[in-house]
């Protein structure tokens, strides 16, 4: 059930990504949030209730509830037409978190491919951070850093899992996409960057 939850995790980043990218509308992706925030709550719950006494199957369940509550939370501020700030805020407590939890996936479950994917999420979420609470103008480098975690951290890795080949997909490919991952994120603000002050540099140019 997790595993269709990640796939479908990465339907919603795709979505945000394209909005953040002018493509969506933000009440239309809203509601698309909301529906899936309200999925995701049910998962975990579930996991929590059936799990006993074990405090890290609950440990490993809680993850969800990051996902989970900041979609709920984009969907109402979208529709609601709130501003971003409170989104921007919960996003550097979830960033904050998703590091502890990628440690707890090197050091406590020996699972390091998740382990990567958390400290990806924890940048993303940084980002939304900095673009929602900050207000920093990285709109277009934010969507495009969402849409490629859309694909490489959630809807692949779901998608793997529910076909039972995750498992066959090494660690050092996952080292690798990160890698490759940090290049081109490193390529793409260098490129929007360079062509905001070009833009800058025009407007200047024609309104002296």
């Amino acid at each position: 059930m997790q595993n269709v939850g990640l796939m479908y995790c990465g339907a919603v980043l795709f979505i945000n990504a394209l909005m953040l990218l002018g493509k969506v509308d933000s009440k239309s992706a809203g509601v698309f949030n909301l529906f899936l925030g309200a999925i995701q709550m049910i998962t975990p719950f579930y996991v929590i209730f059936t799990a006993g006494s074990d405090p890290w199957v609950i440990f490993n369940a809680s993850g969800v509830f990051l996902f989970s509550l900041t979609y709920l939370y984009v969907g109402i501020t979208n529709l609601k037409e709130w501003d971003s700030g409170g989104v921007g805020w919960f996003s550097l407590w979830v960033a904050i978190m998703a590091v502890g939890y990628g440690i707890m996936s090197f050091v406590h479950y020996h699972d390091p491919k998740f382990g990567i994917i958390w400290f990806m999420w924890a940048f993303l979420w940084t980002l939304f951070f900095l673009l929602l609470a900050l207000k920093k103008d990285i709109a277009i480098f934010t969507g495009w850093v969402t849409l490629i975690q859309a694909l490489i951290t959630a809807t692949i890795p779901g998608f793997l899992m529910l076909i039972n080949l995750w498992d066959s997909v090494g660690v050092e490919i996952m080292w690798g996409v990160a890698l490759l991952f940090v290049i081109v994120v490193g390529t793409l603000f260098y490129k929007i960057r360079t062509s905001n002050n070009n833009s800058v540099v025009q407007m200047t140019k024609y309104s002296v």
